[in-house]
């Protein structure tokens, strides 16, 4: 009997469906789309720099250390194993490579874009012959990309600005895009680029590129580029009067006053505003190359959408683009996390899976691997998301991929909006600025309930980012979003029929308390102290500051500090040293040089706290900036402020008087993993 009662639930368990099995466990990014690696032999340093697919199936791949392979099987299919051949060697960096559709590769090096052409068949270029040349300066950060081919035949390639403490073009055509003929002649396309490292040409002919944060640049964005557009960077700008130049415009007609980027653009008529925000360290924090879903869905319920790569963060993003009122705009959304390196290139497969090369030697990402490709593909199991989110001219309206349940999406307290902006100057980056709470007014659900309109209760910014969360709603069959939280970049309000709903009463007001109640709980979950109305305490921070970050030395240190520190930065996410030793009890000045060309920040914890301090840091989300990416625990001892490239801060602290292995860390979000070391106190 008890032999037949175990037979019955194994056989139970096995066949439980898939809403079944999710109420055993939460539903995770794997269940819908799946990663494969393709096992790369150890003697090939395969870091991507670009990716091509061949017409029979095979994937050509371009390294960092200029070489270029082909790889047989990409698909794991019978055998299960790829097997690469070296196709050509001795290339420059190159970060970019295309199959021709009349027979051969090109790949974009540092100075060239090169033509790779097998005359024999034999898998291996007999020829290397210059398409188009430009100069270079030598200067490290003059990556150059591409190209991409155009519907008419003709492509584009993007070059990358110099770097010397900020960007520069020290060479002719830094900061561009070039358009070029099959013939390759150039005509300059578009400028204000930094660091254009993916650029496509959607299925109507429209090229987007994306932007890493950096001088002139708050946040990692994605801007529409008609030919003579400026995308806000004015180093480019140097060569506007160059013959073939699309504009005229030059760097000192660029105001660095710090206003939003969208009001600059009403008077510098050139200045193009991205379509869509991609908000620092919330989404990811260097923007790669992205795809449009042409996969007719064999990549699920996405088609037409866009998949973004994040070197920084290992990790896509997808985008809903719109157009209102002539403008491009829309939301992004988190989609797959765990790649296992930081992604550079990604191209669709035949069977419509997304290949993704990586690397992160010297751009060091949250992939530990060096280098990889990998295939993502989809399961065949619709995830419940919002599909999309959309204008509508007194709020939003957001579209999911299942039915909802009536109940939750109809609650007002199930949602949150909020609305941010940044800094558009020549600083690197920018903090989040003027950030408001939006209230909502109600919520209509769609008969069908794939879709609900979001009414504001006050008038929409134009120009501004708007932070939509879906934390209450449910689907139909009782599972939560996914990916709760999209980013809307609002840069015109539609037009159309506004809803007629009465303003909500004092009572039911009380659910825009809620919301604010959820930015508190998000607060003191990572370690912040938190108002009702869910605004850091004031007083909590500044009493923290004066107790943790002293930059003025203490007046009853007559005789000074007993020891001076001194840490740098490295490329790659690193410090320059990951062991400081100090004697317990003693004063300490410690001066922190950021050398690096990325935001960092010192932050000394106790020991074994470095990794919960940077996981408190990225809870901290809109909080993060105004705080300097450090929490307020008491894991945290002292720190700095975050810096600027090429900057630095002091700091006087005493040493803790309990001997011990305590750590410093990197806080700012995606840097902890990898940046930290051992401070060791002594007796």
């Amino acid at each position: 009997m008890k032999k037949h009662l175990l037979i019955t639930l194994l056989v139970s368990v096995a066949i439980l469906p898939l809403s079944a099995a999710f109420a055993q466990r939460p539903a995770t990014e794997e269940d819908y789309y799946r990663i494969v690696t393709l096992p790369i032999p150890e003697n090939i340093k395969l870091e991507v720099g670009g990716l091509a697919p061949l017409p029979d199936g095979r994937l050509a791949a371009c390294t960092r250390r200029g070489e270029v392979w082909i790889i047989s099987n990409p698909y794991m299919q019978g055998s299960r194993v790829p097997t690469y051949k070296k196709f050509a060697s001795g290339l420059h960096e190159p970060l970019g490579l295309m199959w021709h559709p009349k027979g051969y590769l090109l790949c974009t090096q540092r100075g060239e874009v090169t033509k790779l052409i097998d005359n024999d068949g034999d898998d291996v270029a007999d020829e290397y012959r210059s398409f188009y040349k430009w100069p270079i300066s030598g200067n490290y950060h003059e990556y150059s990309y591409g190209p991409v081919l155009l519907p008419d035949g003709d492509m584009v390639i993007t070059l990358n600005l110099s770097w010397i403490g900020y960007g520069a073009s020290l060479a002719k055509w830094r900061g561009w895009m070039l358009k070029l003929t099959e013939n390759g002649e150039m005509t300059p396309w578009a400028t204000g680029l930094r660091s254009p490292a993916g650029f496509a040409v959607l299925h109507d002919g429209s090229i987007f590129y994306t932007e890493n944060q950096g001088d002139w640049v708050g946040s990692g964005r994605m801007t529409n580029l008609t030919k003579g557009a400026f995308a806000g960077n004015p180093a480019g700008l140097r060569w506007s009067g160059e013959p073939g130049s699309p504009l005229s415009l030059k760097p000192e007609d660029v105001p660095s006053t710090g206003k939003p980027m969208f009001e600059v653009a009403k008077t510098v008529k050139e200045l193009k505003v991205p379509a869509v925000w991609f908000p620092h360290t919330l989404m990811g924090i260097s923007t790669s190359d992205f795809k449009e879903d042409t996969t007719r869905g064999a990549f699920g319920p996405f088609a037409g959408q866009l998949f973004v790569g994040d070197q920084g963060h290992s990790k896509i993003m997808r985008v809903a683009l719109e157009k209102v009122n002539g403008e491009w705009q829309g939301a992004c959304f988190p989609f797959r996390e765990g790649f296992q390196s930081g992604i550079i290139r990604t191209v669709w497969g035949q069977d419509g899976s997304l290949f993704v090369g990586m690397t992160s030697r010297g751009w060091a990402a949250t992939g530990k691997d060096p280098y990889g490709i990998q295939r993502l593909a989809w399961t065949g199991k619709t995830p419940f998301e919002m599909k999309t989110i959309t204008s509508k001219p007194d709020g939003f309206e957001i579209t999911f991929t299942a039915p909802v349940d009536r109940k939750t999406a109809e609650s007002p307290e199930s949602y949150s909006l909020n609305s941010f902006t940044y800094k558009y100057h020549k600083t690197y980056g920018s903090p989040i600025e003027n950030t408001r709470p939006v209230p909502i007014r109600g919520i209509v659900v769609a008969a069908d309930g794939l879709s609900a309109r979001i009414v504001a209760d006050t008038a929409l910014r134009e120009g501004y980012i708007h932070e939509l969360k879906a934390e209450g709603v449910r689907s139909a069959g009782n599972l939560p979003l996914l990916h709760p939280t999209g980013y809307y970049t609002l840069n015109a309000i539609a037009p159309g029929e506004r809803v007629t709903m009465a303003a909500r009463t004092a009572t039911s007001e009380s659910g825009h308390a809620s919301h604010a109640a959820m930015m508190a709980s998000a607060s003191t979950k990572a370690g912040v102290p938190a108002k009702t109305k869910g605004t850091v305490s004031k007083s909590a921070v500044a009493a923290a500051k004066s107790t943790k970050r002293l930059i003025d030395q203490p007046a009853d240190w007559t005789n000074g500090p007993d020891q001076t520190l001194t840490v740098g930065t490295k490329p790659g996410l690193k410090f320059d040293t990951d062991k400081l030793e100090v004697k317990a009890g003693s004063r300490i000045k410690l001066v922190f040089n950021n050398n690096d060309d990325m935001l960092h920040n010192f932050v000394i914890t106790k020991p074994g706290a470095a990794n919960a301090v940077g996981d408190a840091a990225l809870r901290l989300n809109l909080n993060g900036p105004k705080m300097n990416y450090v929490p307020a625990t008491p894991n945290v001892l002292y720190h700095t402020n975050i810096l600027q490239p090429e900057t630095a801060e002091t700091i006087y602290f005493l040493a803790p008087a309990e001997p011990g292995d305590y750590q410093f860390v990197c806080s700012f979000p995606g840097h902890s993993s990898l940046m930290q070391g051992t401070l060791k106190v002594v007796k």
